[in-house]
């Protein structure tokens, strides 16, 4: 048997998008086949049918109206599926054959721009990364295709920098070239959930470069390295490829350095909880949800990017720092400017459905009444002085004349469908005027005929209706037919309980309304489209006040969360050190239940006050303290208040943290693999103006391992005069705290305890000096283990303290003791000596001599050695 030729045309344009769920145009309806459709029907809960297509099996097939594709569409591409829009390109009643159809439109969930299926609050990105085989560079491009963004940037042959620029975008979607090294693409799928669409060689050829010429003005390509130029060109051919319109509001190439802003990579964007918590992955219990006031959707976007993209230019952060202030001391002018800013609409995603020709005339209307909002704006930032504000007043444009082409234009509730009429305003065009006078008072006369005709014939039941199929007709209930005057009326259509008629002026009249009805339908449309398109010359304008815009929001949510939580300015110094006095986690302070948060200072350089040592229980605040000096120089740099009394804060250019343990047991790492990975990634990128925060490194090994490892990474950091960058450091080795006596730039400090009977209470306090105990009997006492077990605990620590000068036997203090000491004089002594901080020396001098070979080394050489060990051994001593 052979395949329908509709069924044909299905498969050869369905062998075009194999990827994707092709949406394939039947009369009203969308149809899926095959696979396509088992997949939507158990995605969407559609009922799975079949279509006879010329084979011995029907196709599996399901459908879905039109006219509601948007709804399915965001909740498959929600669920990471890509779409294909197969239309109609003809009239079926007109067409001659198979009906013509084309992809109009590839939707996938990196490149989706409806706006009702979008988070308002977060841009949709899609990135390229290219990894430049013949040189050292990996080129990256992101874009938002709703609003327009595109940035570009690229960074040396590190794919933990490239994972980096991913936790910072966060984007929906990856490209990715199809010679990709396997090691590299495995990390990437491994470390980031998001779709990943893979290349062929074709998207990266100097055609796919030439397109970013006639895409960007005056675009240079001499100023870019091939890998970037090739993560954009791949970029913007994949975007013209699936949007298969205009993009002509992607007219910027933003190039950045990875260096223009504060590095963090994702592990520390997670362990900060900058723009959502670790546990449920929601915007609430992070910084973004303490600091996002803003009242416009764009204004929100770019809050979360100002947050993802802390800057490390001094004058930029003061810049925004003042604009800040001056905001908190004018309440009015501030309150002013937020009412203003409420009434404001994405004017970015209006822009970008101008230039994809998507608009309807609602938003035209969200356009112009945001714009109206534009002069109110433009007369407070004349009464603000700062730097920021000067340069917003004279670059924001009020747009008064598109303000004026959609006042006099459009209707202020129009159709949301531009092909129904019911757009263009009275006034705005003689002939839409004419056609409006023409069938209203059409309809006039077929009311008065209703009158007319029950006059003539008496019957009081008449009326005069229409519908779609038969047009306007005059109604007669069946028990009046004996009334109908004879030869008055032609039989239309008879139903069960009445007749219906027609009469040659009441059809003349017919073919003038609905001859006006389309001719005004099709112009409203036409009208409409001019509107549009004169519109879209000024596309770059309109961009650059949502810009604004945005900023402005920004800059008044920063005040609002400044005031309401009683944030301090920060000074800004490109020294070293950073000065903190009553420092508050701000986050943390609006959750905790009694809302007494103990404030902290904090003084932290990079000569005596480099590492910051900390010691104390758990429980006691170590970890928080820790995150509050990373979070107010995050917020400072970001050019936010700061939760202090008093801030100095020294300009960092990467955070770093080592907080927690989170097994990677699907790619086969244990804890202290993950542990150790994250480690070593912040010792080969730190650099001597970073920030560390490392918690307990060490502890998911053996004890003298770990503590091992924990001294050399302190002599690491302290020591290595390509680092000695500011670092604070939280243990539970006690032994660890003697490095302030032998290590330069090491501090202890500890988290207050006071002590009451067999009672802690942890003050949550900072102080210096190390602790003396770790108190993990009393944490665990609050944890609620079991009596038994927390007084079998103390028994056990009670005998390990009194043995720890000399040799400890397990067997005499094991639960058995009684017969364990009977037994103690029969044993060898296999005791364990209490850990001691100088064993190690002594052990590592011990392990030196034994491998020491003399017969290698000339005279000198073992005289040299032999002062060596001799100083060490006086060391220990």
């Amino acid at each position: 048997m052979s395949l329908t030729p509709m069924m044909q045309q299905y498969l050869e344009i369905k062998e075009s998008v194999k990827d994707c769920i092709l949406f394939f145009r039947l009369g009203d309806f969308y149809e899926m086949f095959f696979e396509d459709a088992e997949i939507a029907s158990k995605e969407l809960e559609l009922v799975l049918t079949g279509r006879d297509c010329g084979m011995d099996k029907r196709a599996p097939m399901c459908g879905i109206p039109y006219h509601a594709a948007n709804t399915y569409v965001g909740r498959l591409v929600n669920k990471g599926y890509k779409i294909a829009i197969c239309e109609q390109m003809e009239d079926p009643a007109l067409a001659k054959g198979i009906v013509k159809r084309d992809l109009i439109k590839i939707i996938t969930p990196g490149t989706y721009t409806e706006s009702d299926y979008l988070d308002e609050t977060r841009n949709n990105y899609v990135m390229s990364i290219y990894i430049d085989k013949s040189s050292d560079t990996i080129g990256i491009a992101t874009s938002d295709v709703s609003t327009g963004e595109f940035n570009v940037t690229n960074c040396s042959q590190n794919i933990n920098l490239v994972l980096d620029e991913i936790s910072k975008f966060s984007p929906k979607e990856i490209l990715i070239q199809q010679d990709i090294d396997k090691k590299n693409e495995n990390v990437l799928k491994e470390r980031v959930n998001c779709y990943f669409t893979v290349l062929n060689s074709s998207y990266y050829d100097n055609s796919s470069i030439e397109k970013l010429k006639h895409q960007f003005k005056d675009f240079d390509i001499s100023l870019y390295n091939e890998s970037a130029l090739k993560a954009s060109s791949s970029l913007l051919l994949y975007i013209h490829e699936t949007q298969k319109n205009d993009v002509s509001h992607i007219n910027l190439f933003d190039y950045y350095s990875v260096d223009d802003f504060l590095s963090m990579d994702i592990n520390t964007r997670r362990n900060l909880e900058i723009t959502e918590n670790i546990r449920e992955k929601s915007k609430k219990g992070s910084l973004l949800w303490i600091l996002d006031k803003t009242n416009t959707a764009m204004g929100g976007r770019a809050l979360r990017k100002w947050i993802e993209e802390p800057l490390v230019n001094k004058t930029l952060i003061e810049d925004r720092l003042n604009a800040v202030e001056e905001l908190i001391n004018n309440y009015t002018c501030h309150e002013d400017l937020k009412d203003s800013l409420k009434d404001i609409y994405d004017i970015e995603r209006i822009v970008g459905k101008i230039a994809s020709k998507n608009v309807n005339a609602k938003e035209l209307i969200s356009l112009k009444l945001s714009i109206s909002k534009l002069p109110q704006i433009k007369n407070i930032l004349s009464g603000l002085k700062s730097n920021l504000f000067l340069k917003m007043y004279n670059k924001l444009d009020t747009l008064e004349d598109i303000y004026d082409l959609l006042n006099k234009s459009i209707i202020e509730n129009p159709s949301i469908s531009v092909k129904e009429g019911n757009i263009i305003k009275d006034g705005y065009n003689e002939e839409v005027d004419e056609l409006r006078d023409a069938k209203s008072h059409g309809k006039e006369w077929i009311a008065s005929l209703e009158n007319k005709e029950r006059e003539f014939t008496g019957i009081k039941s008449l009326k005069v209706g229409y519908n779609r199929v038969f047009g306007y007709y005059i109604e007669i209930t069946k028990s009046n037919l004996s009334s109908v005057p004879e030869g008055r009326y032609i039989r239309k259509q008879t139903l069960a309980n009445a007749e219906r008629y027609i009469t040659p002026e009441l059809k003349e009249m017919e073919d003038k309304i609905l001859g006006a009805e389309e001719k005004l339908t099709v112009l409203e449309y036409n009208l409409f489209t001019e509107v549009r398109e004169k519109i879209e010359t000024q596309l770059n304008r309109m961009k650059l006040c949502a810009k604004i815009v945005s900023e402005i929001d920004c800059l008044s949510s920063l005040s609002t969360s400044a005031l309401e939580n009683n944030y301090c300015k920060p000074v800004i110094t490109e020294g070293d050190e950073t000065e903190i006095k009553d420092g508050r986690h701000p986050v943390v302070e609006k959750v905790i239940s009694n809302g007494n948060f103990v404030t902290n200072d904090t003084l932290i350089n990079t000569k005596k006050e480099q590492m910051l040592l900390i010691t104390g229980p758990n429980m006691a605040g170590k970890s928080t303290y820790m995150r509050q000096v990373a979070l107010i120089t995050l917020m400072a740099q970001i050019g936010s208040f700061v939760p202090a009394s008093y801030a100095k804060i020294s300009i960092c250019d990467k955070i770093f943290t080592r907080i927690g343990a989170s097994d990677d047991l699907s790619a086969g790492k244990s804890t202290f693999m993950v542990e150790m990975w994250e480690v070593s990634n912040i010792l080969k990128n730190a650099t001597k103006k970073s920030l560390i925060l490392l918690d307990e490194v060490g502890r998911g090994t053996s004890t003298y391992d770990g503590l091992s490892i924990a001294w050399a990474v302190i002599e690491y950091i302290c020591n290595n005069k390509n680092l000695k960058c500011k670092t604070l450091f939280a243990t539970h080795y006690h032994e660890l705290t003697q490095l302030e006596n032998t290590v330069p730039g090491v501090k202890n400090y500890s988290v207050s305890v006071k002590e009451m009977g067999d009672e802690i209470i942890f003050l949550r306090k900072i102080v210096s000096g190390g602790a003396d105990q770790s108190y993990g009997i009393e944490v665990a006492k609050l944890a609620g283990l079991p009596h038994a077990v927390i007084s079998r605990a103390k028994e056990i620590l009670k005998n390990i303290e009194l043995e720890k000068s000399g040799h400890l036997d397990i067997n005499e203090i094991a639960a058995d003791n009684n017969a364990a000491k009977k037994n103690k004089t029969k044993k060898k002594d296999t005791a364990v000596k209490q850990i001691d901080f100088m064993d190690l020396k002594k052990n590592a001098l011990i392990k030196e001599l034994s491998d020491l070979n003399i017969l290698d080394m000339n005279p000198m050489e073992g005289f040299n050695k032999l002062y060596e060990l001799i100083n060490k051994a006086k060391d220990i001593q």
